[in-house]
């Protein structure tokens, strides 16, 4: 067994109970090839939560300073993780997301950059619009919904997939790209 499925059986023993954690949609996440997941955020928890309810591994990107703790560094690189520095361009992030996509593997993105401390849906980054236009990757929006109270269950629900064809054919920018994938994830958390 992997460091990552280990991890995973380990995070799944005690963050699905505590949270009451249910997902939906997961039969839109495709079964191979390259994927980018684009999730909102609300809570430090999100990254283990959405890494439980993928049947894929995911590749997160995580903000640098979360490296600095040999130990939580460690862990981080063992699940796939790899860092990028916040408020800048970092070209070594952005080679390494698109790496982890020409070799079929799924990108965990949180395009709102931060956690959102009302849940409300903030604007996102053009990261994510980035990487979806620079790769073949299928962009699957992710809500969740609820919170970490545990008093009532925490859904991850994943949408279908966004019609990247339409906009690679209108060379829309990173920017509208990301706003249109943020307005799905929108809909998925009115819909719920």
């Amino acid at each position: 067994m992997s460091f990552y499925r280990f991890a995973r059986f380990v995070v799944k023993t005690w963050l699905k109970p505590k949270y009451k954690v249910q997902s939906i949609g997961i039969e839109n996440i495709p079964k191979t090839g390259p994927v980018i997941i684009c999730s909102n955020h609300i809570s430090n928890f999100d990254p283990p939560i959405v890494g439980i309810t993928c049947p894929r591994d995911i590749h997160f990107l995580a903000k640098e300073e979360l490296f600095k703790n040999p130990i939580f560094g460690f862990i981080l690189k063992n699940v796939h993780a790899f860092p990028i520095k916040r408020g800048m361009k970092d070209r070594n992030a952005l080679r390494k997301g698109l790496e982890v996509l020409k070799e079929g593997n799924v990108l965990g993105l949180f395009p709102e950059g931060t956690r959102s401390k009302t849940g409300e849906l903030k604007k996102g980054l053009a990261g994510a619009g980035f990487f979806a236009l620079r790769s073949d990757a299928t962009i699957i929006p992710c809500a969740i919904i609820g919170d970490y109270s545990g008093k009532k269950p925490l859904t991850v629900s994943y949408g279908k997939p966004v019609d990247m064809k339409n906009l690679k054919e209108k060379k829309a920018s990173a920017q509208e790209v990301t706003d249109v994938i943020m307005e799905e994830i929108r809909k998925i958390k009115e819909n719920h």
